[in-house]
């Protein structure tokens, strides 16, 4: 289960990767392209490499520093699910960040799915116990024959008994 919580974050920081290290080969890329095709008047190599050289030059840096935010994020998610560390002191003393940031690092990565199956309340965290209501099942008696039985939340309460239908709990 740890597994899959850390694959969406190592997902996000392959795909950041990915584009940093494209964005770093197309700068590289973009000025021979440039003096190549103005020298040889081949105005497509010439066009392609000004627009290399562009996004290159603006998009390497961004896309380095997202790179760089997305493996923090990695880092808090495997603290909390492979470290079990639960408690915002203790992930800001593991990691030797202030609390404040650890705070913005976990509401981040909350906001992200990155710790599916986990709920935040105030400085701890802990595994969510909630269930989904066709999950949940509830207890009733038939009004007709007594019997006990259980239906899930979603159902209809039906007597597995005698087939009556009772009322649901709070309708």
């Amino acid at each position: 289960m740890d597994a899959e919580k850390m694959n969406a974050v190592n997902k996000a920081v392959r795909k950041q990767l990915i584009l940093s290290v494209v964005l770093s080969c197309m700068l590289v890329a973009g000025i021979p392209m440039i003096i190549f095709g103005a020298s040889n008047r081949i105005w497509l190599v010439m066009g392609a490499g000004i627009l290399f050289t562009v996004l290159g030059f603006y998009g390497t840096p961004m896309a380095w520093v997202s790179y760089g935010n997305k493996v923090g994020l990695r880092r808090v998610v495997y603290a909390v699910t492979r470290e079990h560390l639960l408690a915002v002191e203790k992930i800001s003393a593991q990691l030797g960040k202030p609390e404040k940031n650890i705070r913005a690092l976990l509401d981040e990565c909350f906001q992200k799915g990155y710790l599916p199956g986990y709920v935040r309340q105030g400085d701890t965290i802990s595994l969510n116990e909630a269930k989904a209501p066709e999950e949940t099942l509830h207890a009733a008696v038939c009004p007709y024959c007594g019997a006990k039985y259980t239906y899930r939340g979603t159902e209809e309460p039906v007597c597995p008994y005698c087939g009556a239908m009772s009322e649901k709990k709070g309708e």
